[in-house]
């Protein structure tokens, strides 16, 4: 099963892509956001044509206590929105340090701090994705 993971910022989505087997998660791409949910939407809605998925996994950002505070409930609330708009399911999955985990990474490779901003949401993305994957086969 081929899913598309989303790790939704204020600025920029992170978008990772499992392989078409559902067992690895890879960084894709990073949509910046524009002033239109609706118009970032839609280049959601392109991403899993051109992908091909089957599934979209929307990282639900939870307290570090489990609980939902502001983040978790604007994921929450847009991942409701993009299930509307999308042909196949929206799943919500927590997402609690893959930032944390993917600069991690990043830093061990030695990239600067600029070079880190590009691609740390995309990498918490398939960090996310991969522990969806992980949990899934595990089921």
């Amino acid at each position: 099963m081929r899913a598309i993971g989303l790790d939704l910022g204020t600025k920029r989505i992170g978008v990772a892509v499992s392989d078409f087997s559902g067992t690895i998660a890879s960084p894709h791409s990073v949509i910046f956001r524009s002033k239109s949910v609706r118009l970032d939407h839609q280049k959601i809605l392109e991403l899993v044509r051109e992908e091909e998925a089957e599934i979209v996994v929307v990282g639900l950002p939870l307290l570090m206590s489990g609980a939902h505070g502001p983040a978790a409930k604007a994921a929450t609330t847009e991942a409701r929105r993009l299930s509307t708009v999308l042909s196949v399911p929206v799943e919500m999955f927590d997402e609690r340090l893959t930032t944390v985990a993917a600069d991690r990474v990043l830093k061990e490779a030695e990239l600067s701090a600029t070079a880190r901003r590009q691609f740390v949401d995309k990498v918490a993305a398939a960090i996310m994705l991969q522990a969806w994957l992980e949990r899934r086969r595990s089921s």
